[in-house]
């Protein structure tokens, strides 16, 4: 992905597939629950099958209502094996 203007604040939300081998980057204006959600219904569809495990840093964002509430709904119906799962810092 290209830096558009060094100059600007650019925010990247990027994962891994192991299994494809290859790198899911989007950005976006900002980092917060709204954007973080977009980018876990992106994981969701690019990955429709795969269980994922993130490894989050200690953004706010990661824990607010929205993105809790929005993993509660997605893992609602789902066996604990097929949850989202995610693992916060050891030092936030």
């Amino acid at each position: 992905m290209r830096v558009v203007n060094i100059r600007d604040k650019q925010t990247y939300y990027g994962a891994v597939d192991y299994l494809k081998g290859s790198l899911l980057l989007k950005a976006y204006n900002a980092g917060n629950s709204e954007n973080t959600i977009d980018y876990l219904r992106y994981l969701l569809d690019q990955s429709p099958n795969q269980r994922l495990f993130l490894f989050w840093d200690g953004a706010s964002y990661h824990r607010s209502h929205l993105v809790q509430n929005f993993l509660g709904e997605v893992n609602q119906d789902l066996s604990q094996e097929q949850w989202i799962k995610y693992m916060r810092p050891l030092c936030s």
